[in-house]
């Protein structure tokens, strides 16, 4: 085994294209599902199905490198999804023109290498330091992964397969509309409910992922809003509101309600983790004031004028809409933010970290600023959202920069190189992150059933609420006191909240994947193999989604591909043979587990 192979042409390459793949899946999962997942052990086991198997290479650096430089797609995805629809949508509203390609890339960019930058600092502090002892789960995990793949290749092919069903699957359902992707009913003597389930592939793999807890809460907040909320206010209501369906309902008023609870629990985990921050800071700044980093690190005669060229060019350059008092709040939220979420995920591990919890923090305080400064709405709303997506997207790529060095210094890695691999990553990201957003923008559009975009409305919501004062107070406030009840009897109150916000059909189709990884806990079956394969599975339908939205552009006399191929019309399976199909999916995730366990 060559060792020393590390940033190589290969590991950049490769990396690349991982990075452009998994950035458009979880762009994709994210803007239908409101969550994203992390991708390095995927890109890890990819790694080495393609340049051991394929290109007959045998470097667990090289291997390495890979997943450093393909997770920033995922991270950069992650952070611009939450916030950049909310620009598409009101375009939409204003009959303006959205958001132009540059600007997407630049806010992606700059976030992105700030991300990375305000970690560098920090990887000494934290990582190397001994009396620490942060566990950092998905890092250690993924270099685990690494090591056990230089005796096997065959957790890439787990990955493989799970991608290439899922592939398929998404193809029949949402390409040909063989069987429908959502089965929904409404009970005829329970007016105002609904219930029913998203029969895809990713979000059985998601549940898998996050395991029976976190789906359980997630439905439990689902059960609230669709099957006692929504009833409640049928029958409290009006005649109008009688004559609402259950979808109605939920856009009209479980929403704003759904916002508040999400917004408070956001704000509530990031409360609950001040002591942590106040630590984590401290610590940090006396790092640099003692200037006590080893040299393995890019040095910070180089980082710190690029911080301040960043923050430069955030301000002064037209194609940002954000004004010198925009730069300064980056600066500062940039890097206290940047020091929690690397604290934070060595600690909790990246799903933990709450995300939108200090991207909302940023936007209050943004618009508050930016009202008081005498902006008028329009124009405080869309600078409140350009530093709201800066920061969002700084958090998440510190959150997984910190992983990813973390596996490096578990593996002997050279962390200066890594850290090159992950401003390769975030570059090449960034340049696509912006045709991908307008791509699903074009097919299907923001806030549609295809596309809800939960994190990006919410976000739209709360800066509305401020700028504008358009808000339903009432309801928001309704779903922030379902949050502290939720938070006081000891439930983790952002999934259950999560669940209450989004439609219950997509925490059905999770609690799916829950179920089987309670199955195989129960058998004390090791959830790797599982992991591995709804990892695959996740990675399937977002770029089989990526491919249906291209699809869905391209014209074709007065059509498109997308409703050319859809022989739905002609031929389908129906509600029941898509049901039939769904648990033959899931009996393939049940098959995988069992058989590479005996």
């Amino acid at each position: 085994m060559n060792k020393k192979q590390e940033l190589t042409p290969t590991s950049i390459i490769t990396g690349i294209f991982l990075a452009i793949g998994f950035g458009g899946a979880n762009a994709y999962l994210g803007l239908r599902v409101g969550m994203t997942v992390s991708a390095s052990i995927p890109a890890a086991v990819l790694s080495m199905g393609i340049i051991r198997l394929l290109l007959k290479r045998n470097s667990i650096l090289e291997n390495n490198m890979v997943q450093t430089i393909g997770s920033a797609g995922e991270s950069i995805a992650a952070g611009a999804i939450f916030t950049l629809p909310t620009l598409f949508m009101w375009a939409a509203e204003w009959n303006s023109e959205p958001p132009s390609l540059i600007e997407i890339c630049l806010i992606s960019l700059c976030g992105g290498v700030l991300g990375v930058a305000f970690m560098i600092p920090l990887r000494s502090v934290l990582i190397s330091n001994p009396h620490e002892n942060l566990p950092y789960p998905e890092g250690t995990a993924c270099a685990e992964v690494l090591i056990a793949g230089e005796e096997k290749g065959t957790s890439a092919s787990t990955v493989f397969k799970g991608l290439t069903l899922s592939a398929i699957y998404k193809v029949i359902t949402d390409g040909l509309g063989i069987f429908p992707s959502q089965l929904h009913y409404e009970p005829k003597h329970f007016r105002g409910s609904g219930f029913g389930i998203d029969i895809l592939p990713a979000l059985t793999g998601v549940g898998y992922i996050c395991g029976p807890k976190i789906s359980s809460y997630m439905l439990g907040g689902g059960i609230l809003s669709w099957l006692v909320l929504m009833p409640l206010l049928s029958f409290l209501g009006n005649d109008a509101l009688n004559g609402m369906d259950s979808f109605k309902i939920w856009s009209s008023y479980i929403r704003y309600i759904g916002a508040g609870a999400v917004a408070t629990g956001g704000i509530i985990s990031l409360i609950k983790s001040l002591p942590l921050i106040v630590t984590t800071f401290s610590k940090a700044i006396k790092e640099l004031n003692t200037d006590n980093t080893d040299k393995k690190d890019i040095s910070l005669k180089i980082i710190l004028p690029l911080i301040l060229v960043l923050i430069l060019i955030i301000w002064l350059v037209p194609f940002i809409p954000v004004t010198f008092i925009g730069a300064v709040i980056i600066a500062l939220f940039g890097f206290f933010f940047a020091t929690v979420s690397s604290r934070l995920v060595g600690l909790v591990g990246s799903s933990n970290n709450p995300v939108s919890g200090m991207t909302i923090a940023t936007l209050l305080i943004s618009a508050f600023i930016l009202k008081a400064s005498g902006y008028d709405a329009r124009r405080g709303m869309i600078g409140a959202i350009a530093i709201g997506s800066v920061i969002c997207i700084v958090v998440a790529i510190a959150g997984d920069t910190s992983q990813d060095l973390k596996t490096g210094d578990i593996l002997g890695a050279t962390p200066y190189k890594q850290q090159i691999g992950e401003f390769i990553g975030v570059a090449v990201s960034s340049l696509f992150i912006g045709a991908i957003l307008y791509l699903l923008n074009k097919a299907w559009g923001y806030g549609t059933n295809e596309l809800p975009a939960p994190q990006a409305t919410l976000m739209k919501l709360v800066v509305e609420g401020v700028m504008g004062g358009s808000l339903p107070w009432s309801l928001v406030l309704i779903g922030a006191f379902i949050a502290v009840f939720i938070e006081l009897i000891g439930i983790p109150v952002l999934p259950f909240c999560i669940g209450l916000y989004l439609p219950i059909h997509l925490s059905m189709g999770i609690m799916s994947g829950g179920l089987i990884r309670l199955w195989s806990e129960k058998k004390n079956i090791d959830s790797k193999t599982g992991i591995l394969y709804s990892s695959g599975m996740i990675a399937g339908e977002g770029l089989i989604g990526i491919l249906l939205a291209i699809f869905a552009i391209i014209p074709i006399g007065s059509s498109n591909i997308g409703d050319i191929i859809n022989i739905s019309e002609s031929f389908s399976l129906g509600s029941i043979g898509g049901l039939i199909v769904f648990i033959l999916l899931i009996t393939s995730l049940i098959y995988t587990i069992n058989k590479n366990t005996k």
